[in-house]
């Protein structure tokens, strides 16, 4: 299985914000959202589904502790994570686990020829390892021994 069959069966709709957006907006929209990550994109509307960075719940957590309040008014683009760590839909689940498990992060992006076509994250990892476990989805197939991920 790979990571275009989870896209396709979740929400479609990718949350992002805009580099120049504060840090408390940003979080704001992470609280409406209820998820604990944002995609940020650049201002200029040529730029299309083009990935800008990442902002997470963990990356504010620390720059909190280490900036204080003032933090809440920077811009996203001084906090965020510029050159992600990101997959394709062609990875398969285990690619992207394996990225996601040395990499210690819980979203990835996932870009097919450099534009962003959705994210995933480790609470759909959860949701297709229970489906598995229902029955309701097939199991994830073991990749051939000797197999390389490098990526």
């Amino acid at each position: 299985m790979n990571v275009e069959h989870i896209l396709r069966t979740k929400e479609s709709r990718v949350v992002a914000v805009r580099t120049s957006a504060t840090v408390a907006e940003a979080i704001s929209l992470m609280k409406a959202e209820n998820i604990s990550a944002l995609v940020v994109k650049d201002v200029c509307r040529t730029e299309g589904n083009t990935l800008a960075g990442v902002l997470s719940e963990r990356d504010i957590v620390h720059a909190l502790l280490d900036r204080g309040a003032p933090l809440l008014s920077m811009p996203v683009s001084q906090l965020m994570t510029r050159q992600p760590v990101t997959c394709a839909p062609s990875d398969s689940v285990r690619q992207a686990l394996q990225l996601m498990d040395q990499h210690h992060i819980r979203h990835l992006p996932v870009l097919e020829d450099g534009h962003l076509v959705g994210v995933v994250s480790a609470r759909d990892f959860t949701r297709l390892q229970l489906q598995e476990l229902e029955g309701t989805v097939a199991a994830t197939p073991e990749p051939p021994a000797g197999t390389s991920y490098a990526h």
